[in-house]
């Protein structure tokens, strides 16, 4: 799957190669008086300005660097952003938080603009400390590897080395010897890297638990739910758990004794748990792929449509597999330019259509956001926001399948995947969540510890109707591929929360499409600086993860699910 790649995507604006250019910039900014209430919003804004400029150069660094992890002077250019500017951006924004913190003009601006601004810099102030910053640059070294491992990472496949997601897209193969083979190819893979990830990984654990320690925290469980200023407590992230096992995990047994029957098995195992029921990968190249997605999102919404062709006419995608590009997908956005770019490293597979129009869903969000509001800075940024729209345009666009899937008994397959889907994103990221409680709480744990730890909570979630007999090894050590336990811990609960929420949205369309599109459009261009339960309001859904709410989001799934024959 061939695909240009272009670097025009961002504007540079500023020399992050020219340090004490960029220092004393930043530099200026604690020299200004601030002397009234219309100062300290002026100063706001030439803060917001100049950080803007120097989150798109690095952004734009990051991505050319996940593009060709194998481009020297790319990396040499991404390395420079984190060994150098990022710690001289932690030292400086402790500076500018305390400056703004202690102005006694903050009491004068408006709470509704600037409330959520003035907590989160507070709590920064609280969390900062000086000695963390080495930390926090040996942080981001260990999340570099890791990617280019994971980006080096290929494998043999009759005869020849194919990149890792294309052995991983074979595990939707119709034929279960395939996916058998490719679900082992997976297992060797990952043993191979083993020893280099448990190192990565228990360095990371360390040098976590060492900066919350600093912080004057227990553990960095603790420390990261004050980081993240998160509108919910531990105990609500446990409650969560335990409503989704209770209420989720029957419903999720039930279901594969469907897929177990379609399939025609006597034993349900690792490698029939994937998509696996359609008869060919919905594309083979990627502009197909691409023309698709316009087609399934022009029918849904014109506005949707036309922001994603705008994206691939301007080189804002990057899709398809190639070797030394980093792993997995993702959307970020680019405040300069007003524009976000969408990465994904997949293979033509059911899950590689999903994620594009996850994805999407984030852009689509991003370009409302910033025709609304101007970009989202830094401190806006909730996850459990944000995934709402990844997770409510995959569901939005459930019944426009065929255009992928023209065949009806396919067209079914891939709905009951995509809801299948929806299961597996309410117990999959909680059941990573709480194997992040565990290992940031128990620091000291060994290699073998947490393989053992991450068998156990998977077989109660997602692998609980699973045949794992002779797997626990390969199972044991599969979460060395997930992405987010190394480079953005504690990024797992937000999917499960915002799922209720995307499966309430589609409960709404099922009844009134209109209404949920304009419930849709609403809450992805709504004013960030409210709370997520406000937000959630507007897009016509509730936050709320209860035992009732669980409950009925789980008994909705299976009854959609039964409505396709």
């Amino acid at each position: 799957m061939k695909q240009e790649i272009g670097q025009s995507y961002y504007k540079e604006l500023i020399d992050l190669q020219d340090v004490e250019g960029v220092e004393a910039q930043i530099r200026s900014l604690l020299e200004v008086p601030i002397e009234s209430i219309s100062d300290l919003e002026q100063w706001l804004k030439d803060e917001k300005d100049l950080m803007n400029k120097i989150t798109e150069a690095m952004t734009g660094h990051q991505v050319d660097f996940y593009r060709n992890t194998e481009d020297v002077q790319v990396k040499s250019t991404y390395l420079h952003d984190q060994q150098v500017i990022q710690p001289l951006l932690m030292k400086y924004e402790a500076k500018l938080n305390e400056k703004f913190c202690g102005s006694p003009y903050i009491q004068q601006l408006d709470e509704k603009q600037y409330g959520l601004m003035r907590r989160v810099r507070e709590s920064k102030v609280k969390l900062f400390r000086e000695e963390n910053i080495p930390l926090m640059v040996k942080e981001q070294e260990l999340c570099t590897k890791y990617s280019e491992i994971m980006g080096g990472l290929t494998v043999e496949w009759d005869g020849e080395e194919k990149p890792f997601p294309f052995i991983q897209s074979q595990l939707d193969h119709l034929d279960r010897a395939v996916r058998e083979k490719a679900y082992n190819k997976i297992g060797s893979a990952f043993l191979q890297i083993k020893p280099d990830m448990d190192a990565i990984m228990d360095e990371l654990i360390q040098l976590r638990h060492q900066i919350a320690v600093n912080a004057g925290f227990e553990n960095y469980r603790d420390y990261i739910f004050v980081a993240k200023n998160r509108e919910y407590s531990v105990q609500d992230c446990y409650d969560f758990h335990e409503n989704v096992e209770k209420h989720i995990i029957p419903a999720w047994n039930r279901l594969a004794e469907v897929f177990k029957s379609k399939l025609g098995v006597d034993t349900y195992r690792p490698w029939d748990n994937t998509a696996k029921l359609m008869k060919n990968p919905p594309y083979a190249e990627v502009s197909t792929l691409m023309d698709g997605v316009s087609e399934m999102l022009g029918k849904t919404d014109p506005y949707f449509a036309e922001r994603f062709d705008y994206m691939r006419e301007h080189g804002l995608l990057d899709l398809g597999d190639r070797k030394g590009k980093s792993p997995g997908g993702f959307c970020t956005p680019l405040p300069v330019s007003g524009d976000t770019f969408v990465f994904a490293n997949f293979s033509p597979s059911f899950f590689s259509l999903i994620a594009l129009i996850h994805e999407t869903g984030h852009a689509v969000n991003g370009y409302l956001e910033y025709a609304e509001h101007g970009p989202i800075e830094e401190y806006q940024h909730r996850m459990e926001i944000a995934e709402l729209y990844s997770h409510g345009m995959e569901l939005l666009l459930l019944d426009k399948l065929d255009q992928f899937y023209p065949e009806e008994e396919d067209f079914k397959s891939a709905q009951r995947e995509e809801l299948r889907r929806a299961f597996t994103m309410l117990f999959g990221p909680l059941s990573g969540d709480l194997f992040q409680h565990w290992m940031y709480t128990n620091p000291t744990h060994t290699a073998k510890e947490r393989d053992e730890k991450f068998f156990e909570i998977s077989k109660r979630y997602g692998l609980n109707p699973v045949d794992t007999s002779g797997l626990e090894e390969e199972i044991g050590m599969s979460w060395v591929g997930t992405l987010h336990y190394f480079e953005v811990p504690f990024y797992n609960i937000e999917y499960s929360i915002s799922m209720l929420g995307a499966l309430q949205l589609l409960e709404t369309y099922r009844e009134n499409p209109e209404q949920a599109i304009e419930s849709f459009k609403k809450g992805a261009s709504a004013d960030y600086n409210q709370s997520i339960a406000a937000i959630y309001k507007q897009t016509g859904v509730s936050f709320d993860f209860s035992e009732p709410a669980v409950k009925r989001m789980g008994e909705f799934l299976e009854k959609v699910i039964q409505d396709i024959h």
